[in-house]
């Protein structure tokens, strides 16, 4: 079992082993939100994928991941214990793991993540509990994007968008731009602690609502970069993308076997 103690503002599990040379990230998984969406009542992070609630996946990957040293999962309000209980029933994690409560707003949620990170993480990376398809290694090239290049304050997992894309008034079609500047953002979504933390204060300060991280630092005045990643890091929005998941994770199982390995 995992021994817990009560913090304030998170519930931090026991610490594990440590991590290698690279290790100096905190996974931040954010599975607080209420799903509307998916139209289940247990919230789609609790949902079974593969033999365990879909959220496992997320943190398993984090776990497995060789810049990572602790994790913090962001459950929703008022199921922090559930939240713990479930990780604790089908995972065995090598990292120390500490459970924040959910903000209002996603960008709530991120930023009481942050308030749990431990010290000694000098990147943290922010990643959708609904986003089950994540790899170790994806996680490790966003990170090695940040850590190998003071340059630039974050690196996103990203795809080139292979669809014609159209602007819009309506139903009307006001022009088709160029697909070759636009790509699909995913999570992780990596910074240094110290930039994200100043670009969420600013968000706060300013009444600056972004749509991810990313937008949170890029308003902040920072360089944030994409790193290409595989196309089946899909987000579980919609009941139909559960079932994607679903076949592809096992496609993965059978090919792979846990398929989590750092490498």
């Amino acid at each position: 079992m995992i021994s817990v103690r009560h913090t304030s503002p998170c519930v931090e599990t026991q610490a594990a082993q440590a991590g290698g040379p690279a290790s100096d990230t905190c996974g931040i998984v954010v599975a607080g939100g209420a799903g509307e969406r998916f139209g289940d009542p247990r919230g789609k992070q609790f949902v079974d994928l593969a033999g365990m609630p879909l959220v496992c996946w997320s943190v398993l990957a984090l776990d497995r991941s060789a810049s990572v040293a602790s994790l913090v999962v962001v459950a929703p309000e008022g199921r922090e214990d559930e939240m713990r209980d479930v990780l604790a029933t089908h995972l065995t994690l090598i990292h120390p793991l500490a459970i924040a409560s959910s903000g209002a707003t996603r960008q709530g949620s991120v930023r009481n993540g942050l308030a749990c990170v431990p010290r000694g993480c000098d990147l943290v990376a922010v990643h959708d509990g609904a986003r089950p398809l994540i790899r170790p290694a994806a996680i490790d090239a966003v990170c090695e994007r940040v850590r190998n290049d003071r340059l630039v304050a974050g690196a996103i997992a990203a795809n080139p968008s292979t669809d014609t894309l159209k602007i819009a008034e309506g139903e009307t079609i006001v022009s088709t731009p160029d697909r070759t500047y636009y790509w699909s953002a995913q999570t992780p979504q990596v910074f240094r602690l110290a930039t994200l933390v100043a670009a969420h204060e600013e968000a706060e300060r300013t009444g600056y609502v972004g749509t991810d991280d990313a937008s949170l630092v890029e308003h902040a005045g920072g360089r944030v970069v994409l790193v290409d990643t595989a196309r089946d890091n899909i987000k579980v929005t919609l009941p139909e993308d559960l079932i994607i998941a679903e076949a592809l994770l096992e496609r993965r199982l059978v090919d792979e076997g846990c398929g989590f390995g750092k490498g």
